[in-house]
């Protein structure tokens, strides 16, 4: 590198006295889109690289016999990276001691989403969805970055839940999430755009955007969400809901049970089936193609549950009970909401009384979008009207 870059990244240490700070998965993002990514393993993180630069350099100064000066060992640490994206800067915490300022280390956010990149985004993802009709792939994204939650664990991140954790390959890579990088890849524009929210809100925020804008409920949200700051923080494969198990109603209560949720969510959320496809090269179960998907929009095929797959009501209930239509998907999952006792009252009120679907779906979705998070501030963001009374969250034993 050009010693004119060297002097100049010193000037600029020593000129800035704050450095706001970014999370880590910003700056993994930074470097995997750079190419630099190849040079890092998918379990390090910007910091532990800087780490071991420093280590490495102080053992290089020491073993020539000469020493080397504070800037000089940074300059050793960072020019590598100057060819990366600006924003890699701001990871690293700047202060200022006897009026010099100095780079401390690369810190993990602990600062919440800021309220306007947050609603600003969601106008963002609203054109994405307008374009691209990605509704459900959005949607799925939100639910299953949260649904990896265990209420018996307390300490965060290791209790899963909605903390970012799926933007990670290794996690990505487990068999429910095929596809989902396509939903990671649609919203990294947005996140470039709208730097200063955090990786768990941007897929929650999706998500609900996405319900909303296809004409279901309003989701009572609550942003702030921490993301996870490397993939050594996910979550083991396993705990999200199987489309077919051997018993449909042990298998979904077994899994949403152990989310703090009960029968009531899992019927409601059950509905937002009324919206997307399943494509059997992705999960093996469904039609390669039907009448109601072979023209699109977006790419043709998959079998849909519904015949209008990009609309949010309550006809997933309506066509699971009527059973007439073979075009139309029903999974032992979506068959056994009729066939369970404890399921099947909820189903039945759903499939006539569309309001009271969308009311018990909204809440059973903001309490999906929350499990497992931790908020900064613990209180949370709203970017809408907060509600005048929370609902009370009662978790299943």
């Amino acid at each position: 590198m050009a010693m004119s870059s060297v002097m100049g990244l010193g000037c600029a240490l020593q000129r800035l006295a704050v450095v706001p700070k970014a999370s880590v998965s910003m700056v993994e993002s930074s470097l995997s889109s750079s190419g630099f990514g190849a040079q890092l393993s998918d379990a390090t993180t910007l910091g532990s690289h800087v780490r071991r630069r420093r280590r490495s350099s102080v053992s290089s100064a020491k073993g020539s016999g000469g020493g080397r000066s504070h800037l000089q060992l940074l300059q050793s640490e960072f020019v590598p990276l100057m060819g990366i994206r600006r924003k890699i800067f701001s990871g690293a915490s700047v202060t200022t001691v006897r009026g010099r300022s100095s780079v401390v280390g690369v810190v993990r956010s602990m600062v919440s989403s800021d309220p306007e990149q947050l609603r600003g985004a969601r106008e963002e993802i609203k054109k994405v969805l307008a374009e691209k009709f990605c509704h459900p792939i959005l949607i799925r994204l939100g639910w299953h970055d949260a649904g990896t939650y265990d209420k018996s664990v307390a300490e965060w991140p290791k209790r899963g839940g909605a903390n970012g954790s799926l933007r990670f390959s290794i996690e990505l890579d487990h068999a429910a999430n095929a596809g989902l990088i396509g939903a990671i890849k649609l919203l990294e524009p947005v996140k470039e755009k709208f730097p200063n929210i955090s990786y768990a809100d941007l897929f929650q925020l999706a998500s609900a955007t996405a319900i909303e804008d296809a004409g279901g409920p309003k989701i009572p949200m609550r942003y702030g969400r921490r993301d996870t700051s490397g993939p050594e923080e996910c979550i083991n494969e396993g705990n999200l809901p199987s489309a077919g198990p051997p018993s449909p109603a042990s298998h979904l209560r077994q899994v949403f049970y152990r989310m703090g949720l009960n029968d009531q969510d899992i019927v409601a959320l059950s509905g937002a089936h009324t919206l997307g496809r399943s494509r059997p090269e992705r999960s093996g179960w469904g039609k390669p193609v039907t009448k109601y998907t072979k023209d699109g929009p977006g790419a043709p095929g998959g079998q849909s549950w519904t015949r209008e797959w990009l609309r949010f009501d309550n006809s997933y209930f309506r066509d699971i009970k009527e059973k007439r239509d073979q075009e139309l998907l029903v999974l032992p999952t979506d068959a056994v909401l009729f066939e369970d006792p404890g399921f099947k009252q909820f189903a039945e009120k759903y499939a006539v009384d569309e309001a009271t679907f969308f009311k018990d779906y909204a809440e059973s979705h903001a309490k999906l979008s929350e499990l497992g998070s931790e908020f900064s501030p613990p209180e949370g963001i709203y970017i809408d009207k907060k509600p005048s009374t929370a609902e009370k969250f009662v978790s299943s034993t």
